[in-house]
């Protein structure tokens, strides 16, 4: 069965969750990217997205996410739209490369930045990347040149941070420099590994 030796890997938008999986695979973990295969089956999806979107999510013969996002932070149903499509084939994927990592018995990373909001994966243990909704604001601006209401719209769009921390098995928390996290993943090692003896 898929997920058996699953611990998700979420938090919010401009948290650092990329930064906390690189570590945790210098750890030794095998980290499922949910971004990477949804990407990947954006793609796959090329055509179906431009009959459902038009050509300007179009850019140099590839989908351009930015303008995607765009349409889909303005307009809920096409939002749903949008994720009725792709879920299904990202729960398939990443199904499909949990079987394979169950199968060698040891804990595992699923990265998926919606877990709490999609409630699609059967995966009990969750490491929350944290950071204080002030950080992610700056962060989300600096990072990706949003305005600040821009910045807010996407922070919104997701659960607060707050309660999502409050639902962890684990927690990092990532507000300080990248010495102070490297410490928290060991340490988040060192209790998942205790955890399964």
């Amino acid at each position: 069965m898929a997920f058996t030796y699953a611990i998700v890997l979420t938090g919010g938008i401009a948290t650092g969750k990329s930064t906390v999986a690189d570590c945790l695979m210098h750890l030794g973990f095998c980290v499922i990217d949910a971004d990477t295969i949804a990407h990947k089956i954006l793609e796959e999806q090329y055509q179906t997205i431009i009959k459902m979107f038009g050509k300007d999510v179009v850019k140099d013969n590839h989908i351009d996410r930015k303008a995607l996002g765009a349409i889909v932070f303005e307009d809920i149903t096409k939002k749903k739209q949008l994720e009725a499509l792709l879920h299904p084939l990202i729960f398939d994927e990443i199904e499909r490369l949990a079987k394979i990592e169950d199968a060698k018995q040891k804990p595992y990373f699923v990265d998926i930045p919606l877990f709490f909001e999609t409630k699609r994966y059967p995966i009990d243990k969750v490491l929350v990347v944290y950071a204080s909704r002030e950080e992610q604001l700056k962060r989300v601006m600096k990072r990706d040149g949003y305005t600040e209401q821009e910045a807010q719209k996407r922070i919104d769009s997701q659960i607060d941070i707050e309660e999502k921390k409050q639902k962890a098995t684990y927690v990092i928390d990532n507000s300080e420099n990248k010495e102070h996290l490297q410490s928290f993943c060991e340490t988040i090692k060192e209790k998942i590994l205790g955890d399964i003896l």
